[in-house]
């Protein structure tokens, strides 16, 4: 199987690892020795690490060694590797790691004799050989009890107010010409002459009186008409806001990690589901 430096096969691993990066951690024996420090780490194609690289620097001796990620205890917050029997004969028995080095089966297996206990009982067949054989070598052999993070995305929707237009209200003035229909009176004289109803009746002489000069006066009068303008309320117009509210649905993909789970004999695992705050 292919290895990969971990940073090309997760160019944002230190993410995934809540920040941390294995990457320069320090490497130290069981007993305290400082030994050298982890210069890169090869993952397979399913990103299980398999190797670290290491720096050794131990007295006059520097080269680059692949040591199998189960001989190793990572300890972040102490930023340390911890490893146990790494003895000065073995580093010089591991071939030095150049950075062009092909790692054929044949390189891995060369690295896995020198740590192979002879009690393992493998016997190496480059045809059906996997990691799974030798988990002493292969398993994460790190803490008893640790954290690992499981992370998703999701989406979060926000809000933002932004003007998208406004109306204006104004008066102006149209004239136009109009009528308005009123009856009005008008009087005038009417001068009648008729017969009186006794024609040729003499009339006693003490009756008549003769005037010059008597006038009859009858006043006419007539209606016009009188017009001006008032100003009354024809319309009211009103301007007020409404909220209207509506649901918009945005979409994008989102990622989330789950847990793989690779047992190596007949184990008993129990897996218990998260408390309500822990799935929060």
């Amino acid at each position: 199987m292919p290895l990969h430096k971990l940073e090309h096969f997760d160019p944002d691993y230190r993410e995934n690892f809540g920040g941390d990066d294995v990457k320069a951690l320090e490497l130290y024996t069981e007993g305290g020795e400082r030994v050298g420090s982890v210069a890169d780490v090869l993952v397979d194609d399913d990103g299980h690490f398999r190797y670290l690289i290491i720096d050794i620097t131990l007295d006059f001796l520097t080269k680059k060694i692949l040591l199998p990620i189960g001989l190793s205890r990572i300890d972040y917050p102490a930023r340390r590797v911890y490893v146990d029997g790494l003895s000065r004969q073995q580093v010089e028995s591991l071939p030095d790691h150049k950075e062009d080095a092909i790692l054929n089966n044949d390189y891995e297996e060369k690295v896995r004799s020198v740590f192979r206990s002879p009690s393992s009982g493998v016997t190496y067949d480059r045809d059906t050989y996997n990691y799974q054989k030798e988990p002493a070598l292969y398993g994460l052999n790190e803490q008893s009890d640790q954290t690992f993070k499981l992370y998703e995305e999701r989406l979060v929707a926000n809000k933002q107010r932004i003007k998208s237009g406004e109306v204006t209200l104004g008066k102006h003035i149209e004239t136009e010409t109009a009528s308005v229909t009123l009856d009005i009176q008008k009087e005038r004289v009417v001068i009648e002459r008729v017969v009186p109803t006794e024609v040729g009746k003499v009339v006693n002489p003490s009756e008549v009186q003769f005037q010059e000069g008597e006038v009859a006066r009858i006043e006419v009068y007539e209606e016009t008409p009188e017009i001006h303008k008032e100003a009354f309320v024809r319309e009211e117009v009103r301007v007020k806001k409404v909220v209207e509210r509506e649901t918009v649905e945005a979409q994008d993909t989102i990622r989330r990690e789950e847990l793989d789970l690779n047992t190596v004999g007949n184990l008993h695992v129990e897996e218990n589901p998260p408390t309500t705050d822990e799935a929060i």
